[in-house]
């Protein structure tokens, strides 16, 4: 099956939409990704979610990928005697002392808090609406001024935008999920709370290749390390929630571009997530700044955009899924959109593969091609080709149902499970066959195809084909349609 837009939507599983009935609809509806957030899942549960988004693919036909967000670390306060008033200006401290907190103290049971924060950086309670400025540190005690005060209460969450903190991302639990997780099959694990290029890299040694690993976005040392991050990374997410919990608000539409931007240049995908159609978790509309919100990732350039609450819990799941399609197919329809999608378009990378994936798609567009068809092995080629946004289909040919399944994030991959061919006129003759099964291409459709010589072997891509599509082909790709076991 063919989607009407090229933008992937990922649609996170919760008690809303965890049957395999609401599955199928929410994948009929649009769904390409499956989230299921380890905040709140079990093993047996991601287990029965994972069995029935895998029997929806197989009843479909088509890939479906499966994104596993590990936790992270919660950083929270101790417990009070009762809740506490914290006024502006007032002095109020953290300390290691057990005991119920009152209007001037409270434990805080992380020692690596203590060891990190220095006179002068932020702390943020509770989502951000309590902000605190660190005064003085002496060990065991972090003194502060409450610059915006409010009420805290038990076990409040507490953020540190300016501190990177002597930690690692994955806690126990986290380590746990993430190899029950990859052993079971998930396509992509997230990872949550990252601040440096070494969380990733410390995740990725322990994925040891069974997923692959996407890096959230949601604190300053991370924008600040982006480079580093990105490049190790198989995929981010711009984790808007949170990143506007600690940073202002203000920044986080920026740093959305940039970051979007950024990965397109190094062909990472890229996911924009978080309250894009908040509304809907109640309501069956969503409002309209919300659709700008959805929209305007769109236009960016996004390769994917994502539904959280209003999939998992809302009352609208499937509604949800139905809304940011329409949004994303008109958007990607409008007149504007490839102007705007091309304003900065990015550089060729100074591989042969990177220039051939770029005069794939320079002659795609000037030829008038009907689609461009890749094989992958390792899935670079397509990622290459994808980067650059082509107005045509990119079909995708991949010998790994894995490279399948995790390439169902791209931006414009239509990804089919093949064979390797044996020869070149049997890529030319599979390629056309699949491309027309797929009702990519009609009769006399020329496409262009890009392969590696010798088949088979990673990293080889290095041939360019333009062919027409024969009826033979249409003939075949139709009878296979009518009798698909036959």
């Amino acid at each position: 099956m063919r989607r009407n837009r090229k933008v992937k939507i990922i649609a996170t599983l919760g008690p809303a939409s965890s049957t395999p009935e609401m599955i199928k609809k929410l994948f009929l509806a649009g769904a390409d990704v499956f989230r299921i957030n380890m905040s709140h899942a079990t093993h047996e549960g991601l287990l029965e979610r994972y069995n029935a988004i895998r029997a929806v693919e197989k009843e479909m036909d088509h890939p479906i990928a499966i994104l596993c967000d590990l936790q992270g670390p919660k950083l929270r306060v101790g417990m009070f005697a009762e809740d506490a008033l914290l006024e502006p200006g007032a002095t109020f401290s953290f300390d290691q002392r057990d005991m119920p907190g009152d209007a001037s103290r409270v434990y805080l049971p992380h020692p690596e808090i203590f060891e990190a924060v220095e006179p002068g950086h932020q702390l943020l309670l509770n989502d951000g609406k309590l902000r605190l400025t660190v005064t003085d540190k002496k060990p065991g005690k972090i003194e502060t001024c409450v610059k915006v005060g409010g009420v805290l209460s038990n076990r409040k969450g507490i953020s540190l935008p300016d501190s990177v903190l002597p930690m690692s991302p994955l806690t126990p639990v986290d380590r746990e999920n993430l190899e029950y997780a990859a052993d079971l099959g998930v396509d992509w694990m997230a990872l949550s709370f990252v601040q440096r290029v070494e969380d990733v890299i410390e995740a990725k040694q322990l994925l040891q290749g069974r997923a692959a690993a996407m890096a959230k976005i949601e604190k300053p040392s991370a924008v600040a390390d982006i480079d580093r991050i990105i490049k190790e990374a198989d995929g981010i997410m711009v984790a808007r929630g949170d990143l506007g919990v600690e940073m202002p608000l203000e920044q986080v539409p920026g740093v959305q571009k940039r970051l979007t931007r950024l990965a397109r240049k190094h062909g990472k995908p890229v996911v924009v997530a978080t309250q894009m159609l908040e509304s809907m978790i109640t309501e069956a509309v969503p409002t309209r700044a919300e659709v700008t919100d959805v929209a305007t990732a769109v236009f960016e350039g996004a390769d994917a955009i994502m539904l959280s609450a209003e999939s998992a819990a809302g009352k609208y799941p499937e509604q949800s899924v139905a809304t940011m399609t329409r949004v994303a197919a008109e958007v990607e329809r409008d007149v504007l959109y490839d102007r705007i999608v091309h304003t900065e378009d990015p550089p060729i990378d100074d591989s042969a593969a990177g220039g051939i994936s770029k005069a794939a798609c320079s002659i795609a567009q000037d030829a008038g091609l009907a689609a461009i068809i890749c094989y992958t092995t390792t899935g670079s080629t397509a990622y290459r080709i994808s980067r650059h946004r082509p107005p045509q289909p990119i079909l995708v040919l991949a010998t790994s149902q894995v490279m399948v399944r995790r390439l169902a994030i791209g931006w414009g991959l239509h990804c089919v499970h093949t064979s390797d061919p044996h020869s070149v006129a049997d890529m030319v003759t599979r390629a056309c066959r699949l491309a027309a099964r797929e009702k990519l291409v009609q009769e006399d459709d020329k496409v262009i195809i890009t392969a590696g010589l010798p088949f088979g072997v990673p990293g080889q891509t290095n041939m360019l084909r333009v062919v027409r599509v024969d009826g033979h082909a249409v003939r075949y790709a139709e009878n296979m349609l009518a009798n698909p076991t036959g």
